[in-house]
């Protein structure tokens, strides 16, 4: 399948909706996938890294899952601070449907799977976990990152997964220059060839 599927907002492959097996959160679970979203047929590795590695969202009110896809981090977020609103959100209204499905299924009222635009503009977010679409391009992930992570609360947390084939340490870097003295940006575990990044917006005074 052609990557621009994924990033398409309706996708021209036929869905074939189908159920998979996944372990989120600890526990094995049920979930619908289709053609026309990212790793459709499993769990992909480097969501894995990122969901094996992040701590618990203690206290966590407002949420964000920055590319959903059929929605492991929306769903891993939900069950692990489920007082939490999280918002799932992608340009691939196919992967909404399926991440809508899926917090049906699993009895997560809490998440929200809606498009980019339908996020209230002056909601800030508590933590961010995010696998970004990394092959946008980087002019695209660059303007993307920066619309999404200034949004972090006082105190707030984001942690990203990237390739380290696919540039994590140079966006590392450049996220640190750009987002600095606000937002601190640092690698803090690599595993599988993937790197986790961590971003932490200091308590303003």
């Amino acid at each position: 399948m052609a990557q621009e599927h994924y990033f398409a907002a309706q996708p021209s492959v036929a869905p074939q909706w189908h159920d998979i097996d996944v372990e989120l959160a600890g526990r094995e679970r049920t979930v619908t996938t289709a053609r026309g979203i990212f790793s459709s047929d499993a769990l992909d590795r480097a969501t894995r890294v990122l969901l094996d590695r992040v701590p618990d969202p203690a206290g966590c009110r407002e949420a964000l899952d920055l590319g959903c896809g059929w929605g492991p981090i929306a769903l891993s977020l939900a069950l692990r601070a489920p007082d939490a609103r999280v918002w799932a959100v992608d340009v691939n209204e196919r992967a909404l449907e399926a991440t809508a499905r899926n917090a049906r299924r699993l009895d997560l009222p809490g998440v929200h799977a809606v498009a980019p635009d339908a996020v209230p503009a002056g909601l800030r977010f508590d933590v961010i976990w995010a696998n970004p679409p990394i092959r946008i391009g980087k002019p695209a992930l660059h303007a993307l990152l920066l619309d999404w992570l200034p949004r972090l609360a006082d105190d707030g947390e984001a942690w990203l997964v990237v390739a380290k084939q696919l540039g994590a340490d140079s966006l590392t870097r450049w996220l640190a220059e750009r987002l600095a003295p606000e937002i601190t940006v640092e690698r803090v575990d690599t595993a599988h060839g993937f790197r986790v990044l961590h971003a932490h917006r200091h308590a303003r005074r």
